[in-house]
C-alpha cells in the first residue's frame, strides 16, 4: 500500500490562467510560495520559501480562475506527479507538480475579497463504485 498526499497553505505568485484542451476541458496552472520559519542553531530566526507548481482540472480549475489572484492566501490538497517532456533540442525534461483536487480560500476581507463566504471545493465521494452512464441517441424518444 502506498499514499501519495500533498497538503499544503501557500500564496499565488502570480494570478491564474485558465486554458483549455481541444476537448473543451479546463486547466489551470499557478505556483504558491509555501514559507517555512524555523530558529537555527544560533537562535536566530529564519524563513525558508519552497515554491510550488500546481495544477487543476476541470470545474476546481474554473473555480481557481474565477476567485484566484497573485497573492492569495490558499489551502490545496493533491498529489504529487512529475510529467516527462522533450525540449526543442529533444531531450528528456521532467517537471514535478502537485495535481490538486480540494482548494479553500484562506485570508481576511481585506485581501480584496468581498463579503461574502470564500468558495471552497471539495469533491463528492462516490458512495458506491461508478456505473457507465447511459447513453442517448437521437432516435430515442425524448418522454417529455
Amino acid at each position: 500500500m502506498s499514499v501519495n498526499k500533498w497538503i499544503g497553505i501557500g500564496n499565488l505568485t502570480k494570478d491564474v490562467e485558465i486554458k483549455y484542451t481541444p476537448s473543451g476541458v479546463a486547466v489551470c496552472n499557478f505556483s504558491v510560495a509555501c514559507n517555512e520559519r524555523y530558529k537555527d542553531k544560533d537562535g536566530q530566526q529564519q524563513e525558508k520559501v519552497e515554491f510550488v507548481n500546481i495544477v487543476a482540472w476541470r470545474q476546481l480549475a474554473e473555480i481557481c480562475g474565477k476567485f484566484l489572484h497573485k497573492g492569495k492566501q490558499v489551502y490545496l490538497e493533491g498529489k504529487f506527479t512529475t510529467r516527462k517532456w522533450q525540449d526543442r533540442d529533444g531531450n528528456d525534461r521532467y517537471s514535478s507538480e502537485i495535481v490538486i483536487d480540494e482548494m479553500q480560500m484562506l485570508g481576511s476581507k481585506s485581501d480584496g475579497q468581498q463579503s461574502s463566504p470564500q468558495p471552497a471545493y471539495t469533491p463528492e465521494k462516490p458512495q458506491r463504485p461508478a456505473q457507465q452512464e447511459p447513453t442517448f441517441n437521437e432516435s430515442d424518444s425524448i418522454p417529455f
